[in-house]
């Protein structure tokens, strides 16, 4: 045989070898050992179980925060509304008795008015006579 053919056949030999070696490696990652207990594969489901609880856990919570949040602004802008409702009905309650009372203030300025006219206009009256 001449060294090229031979270096060929070394190689494809060292192929397979390694080829053999590396299936037989995935083989074992891939299947567990026989000699592990199925108690260890059943503590991770458990503790994976779990982790999915707590996550779907987490979410719900978070939409709950978010319905409690949106229901409190709805409930501050019920509130904001009311108390602006109450302070304009002050507001206009202040004005209408404002008014009546400058109302009320015309007329008996006029009333004093009058009489004091009447009165001048007796004695003027009476002091030309």
């Amino acid at each position: 045989m001449d060294p090229k053919e031979r270096a060929s056949k070394v190689r494809r030999e060292t192929m397979e070898q390694a080829q053999g070696a590396r299936s037989e490696a995935e083989e074992r990652a891939v299947e567990p050992p026989a000699d592990v207990p199925e108690q260890v594969v059943g503590p991770l489901a458990e503790v994976l179980g779990r982790a999915e609880k707590a996550y779907a856990a987490y979410l719900g919570a978070q939409r709950e925060v978010a319905n409690a949040y949106k229901e409190n602004e709805q409930q501050l802008e019920e509130s904001y509304k009311k108390a602006e409702q109450q302070a304009k009905d002050a507001c206009d309650g202040g004005i209408r008795q404002a008014l009546r009372a400058r109302d009320e203030s015309i007329e008996q300025a006029w009333k004093v008015r009058n009489e004091l006219l009447e009165q001048a206009w007796k004695v003027y009256a009476r002091d030309t006579k």
